[in-house]
């Protein structure tokens, strides 16, 4: 949705309470009470570190419209301002907008389509979010289906094995985890009738022809 339909326009600061550095920014949106904090590459650095909690947003003025906003934010954020050594802001004001390019050889956090983006739907239409969400897991099953996509193995296991020390490992940090109600196969038994072998509730009645046990299937 172009943000000009949008009927809030405000520039904002988001704070670092841990380290006091700051972001100034525009957002237009439906909600202003939204949990939008910022899309600028550091702020974002800075969230990811430090958490969304330790960052505090202010607005610091309402404009009229798209237009206005975009005059006031190049005014504000200017030349001096991203040269403070606190400001995490990287380039002058008044742009804007969401550029894919800016993403390329990010941190996956950011995501391919840019989470910066995702973040905006969710704060200010969460039905398109969920649609769009819809759309592209569609678009991928669809891709895998026709053979458009592969699934990748990351993974070959072929020909390996465990080391001695990580079977150890593994079997410590299994120990009490599956006894008694918290193993899957408590309460049930096994039972044949000879010719084939099933699990049943131990409280359950052993059919005709059934009894406790399993028949051993030998191959050869």
């Amino acid at each position: 949705m172009p943000r000009k339909q949008y009927t809030i326009h405000y520039i904002y600061k988001t704070v670092n309470i841990v380290t006091g550095r700051f972001y100034v920014g525009m957002h237009s949106t439906f909600n202003v009470n939204n949990n939008y904090l910022g899309s600028g590459k550091r702020l974002w650095y800075s969230i990811k570190k430090y958490g969304k909690e330790n960052h505090k947003k202010e607005i610091l003025e309402f404009c009229k419209d798209r237009v206005e906003l975009k005059i006031r934010e190049k005014e504000i954020v200017n030349t001096d301002m991203i040269h403070d050594k606190m400001c995490m802001n990287l380039m002058e004001g008044g742009k804007g907008g969401y550029n894919k390019n800016a993403f390329k050889g990010k941190p996956s956090y950011y995501g391919k389509l840019g989470r910066e983006y995702q973040i905006k739907l969710e704060d200010d239409n969460p039905i398109l979010a969920i649609q769009r969400n819809k759309n592209i897991s569609n678009g991928l099953k669809s891709a895998y289906i026709e053979g458009r996509r592969i699934k990748k193995s990351f993974f070959d296991w072929s020909g390996k094995k465990h080391s001695k020390q990580t079977i150890k490992k593994m079997k410590d940090s299994a120990k009490g985890k599956h006894l008694g109600e918290l193993n899957s196969q408590f309460g049930t038994i096994w039972i044949t009738n000879e010719k084939e072998n099933k699990k049943i509730k131990n409280t359950e009645t052993i059919p005709m022809g059934w009894k406790k046990g399993r028949k051993i299937k030998y191959a050869g």
